[in-house]
């Protein structure tokens, strides 16, 4: 039988692994559980893999894995949350049985890459026939393709030729957002978002380059960029 400290602990990392795929740090879980210092967290951690509710990955940061749940049932010892315990409520209502285990953190995710993009005058966006792998760690919620950059226009917001651009799929951006702009329905770019009076202006980063600008209905956003990888030769 667990404590009511492992027990709450256990079901805090397990919401914050099906929120964000990241565990949470040992000060984010010191908070938590209302704790004076971090040695009683990794009491606590010890604690639950000694008995096989836990494993930490090895070599790899703040990388948790739950092995099994407890039951959701607290035990005699322990006493319920107060009802006014924000911490304790919201773990309580996050908690639900898992479907499947949640990617532990900073494991890598094979991306599908989608051909090369432009920074430049568009080129066509090419369909993948191929993945990049990607720590997972880099990535938010949703769903993330990868491009990679060819051209120099976007050299002042720091992204170069070569660089593997990951893109969060989407069809919808703010103004002034880095994107996947399908124009014409035929060829794609990287561009900032713009609307101008009416129209779609899509700005490089690059003194050397006009901006290009559209009606409405040539201009498809495809997604948004969410990061970069760039690899050093």
């Amino acid at each position: 039988m667990l404590t009511a400290k492992q027990h709450e602990l256990i079901r805090f990392i397990q919401a914050r692994l099906e929120e964000t795929g990241i565990s949470p740090s040992f000060e984010e879980m010191k908070a938590a559980l209302d704790l004076k210092s971090k040695s009683g967290v990794h009491r606590l951690i010890s604690a639950l893999e000694e008995r096989g509710f836990i494993r930490r990955l090895p070599n790899r940061a703040r990388a948790l894995e739950v092995l099994k749940n407890p039951e959701d049932v607290l035990p005699d010892n322990a006493v319920p949350a107060a009802a006014n315990d924000p911490v304790s409520a919201a773990v309580s209502r996050t908690i639900t049985p898992p479907q499947r285990q949640p990617e532990p953190a900073n494991d890598v995710i094979e991306l599908p890459l989608h051909g090369r993009i432009a920074a430049g005058a568009p080129i066509e966006a090419l369909e993948g026939q191929s993945s990049l792998p990607v720590p997972a760690a880099l990535l938010g919620p949703g769903d993330h393709y990868a491009l990679e950059v060819s051209g120099d226009s976007m050299i002042e917001a720091g992204i170069f030729d070569g660089d593997f651009a990951l893109i969060k799929r989407t069809n919808t951006a703010r103004d002034g957002e880095i994107v996947v702009a399908l124009v014409d329905n035929e060829e794609a770019t990287l561009k900032y978002l713009h609307k101008d009076a009416g129209m779609v202006r899509l700005d490089p980063a690059n003194a050397s380059y006009s901006p290009q600008v559209y009606q409405p209905g040539q201009v498809e956003v495809q997604g948004k960029l969410a990061g970069l990888l760039r690899r050093y030769h």
